[in-house]
């Protein structure tokens, strides 16, 4: 079966019922691929000064079973070319509650690193309601590639933002809500949450980011298919229709807002797949993706 490339005029999709349950092991799974990781990283301290807003966690007492990691980058560098890279920052899954950091993360540096982008996988921190929080440490992370652009051999305006389901709501708000120096040049979204309406949202990401109770001002702040604008970059969006946790519609509703703006979107929609397969070579259009993300980007 091939895969289905969806047009604007065929969108129909239903919403299922969203589960308010913790992202399960079926949303986790990935292959072992640690053989794809290549080089060492340069490991960088996000906020070596000290943190701007709170969370609540105190990050030096950190008990040994927390799920919360100390904010931090990682970067890989692609060989030195005659032109400087792209580069993107990279925002692993995990339900707003933890941080699927390799097969939605650090195995992704090989393929970039090969398609001459540096790859910043992204250790952010966790909201536990503090909903500013997370987006903070992408535009941190987007400030420190800027400063290092020369030294690294990278374009400052060609830094983009790429997020997986929860990681994909915050790379969504990133590139949707950002200003300025920290807005970033591209979005690469895979099976992203969009939207805080109870109707289409992954119910245990919205409650980790914006409570039980949010105001409706919050609900509509962070349903980030109301928040497109003409300054949002170009996106790439790839999902699977089958996917049991967080709807199809989430995606659908991103699509149609970026074509209302006549933002350049692509978007790719899987017959099967189901939640959180990011880097697995054990998804059977693994092979389908990697070309089509390669050659997306190479096309600005």
């Amino acid at each position: 079966m091939k895969r289905i490339v969806i047009s604007l005029a065929l969108v129909v999709l239903t919403a299922g019922a969203v589960s308010g349950q913790r992202p399960t092991a079926e949303v986790m799974r990935h292959r072992t691929l640690e053989k794809f990781v290549t080089g060492q990283p340069l490991e960088i301290d996000l906020w070596p000064e000290g943190m701007p807003n709170s969370n609540s966690v105190d990050y030096k007492n950190l008990p040994t079973d927390s799920w919360d990691l100390a904010p931090r980058m990682q970067v890989w560098l692609p060989e030195k070319g005659d032109t400087p890279s792209k580069a993107v920052v990279i925002c692993p899954g995990g339900g707003y509650v933890t941080l699927a950091l390799d097969h939605e993360g650090t195995l992704w540096n090989k393929f970039f690193c090969r398609e001459n982008l540096a790859a910043i996988v992204l250790t952010y921190r966790l909201p536990h309601g503090h909903s500013e929080v997370p987006a903070s440490d992408v535009y941190q992370a987007i400030r420190i590639v800027k400063a290092h652009a020369q030294e690294w051999h990278i374009d400052p305006s060609k830094i983009g933002v790429m997020g997986f389901s929860a990681g994909g709501h915050l790379a969504s708000t990133v590139a949707t809500h950002a200003t300025g120096d920290v807005r970033p040049a591209f979005q690469i979204l895979f099976y992203p949450v969009i939207t805080m309406n109870p109707a289409y949202t992954h119910a245990y990401s919205r409650k980790m980011l914006i409570g039980d109770n949010p105001s409706q001002e919050q609900e509509m702040l962070y349903s980030n298919e109301k928040q497109v604008d003409e300054n949002t970059p170009r996106a790439f969006i790839i999902l699977a229709d089958d996917d049991p946790d967080v709807p199809p519609m989430n995606s659908a509703l991103y699509y149609t807002a970026l074509k209302e703006h006549k933002i350049p979107v692509t978007m790719h929609v899987y017959p099967s797949g189901g939640h959180g397969f990011g880097m697995s070579l054990a998804w059977e259009y693994h092979a389908q993706m990697m070309t089509e993300l390669a050659d997306w980007l190479k096309r600005f």
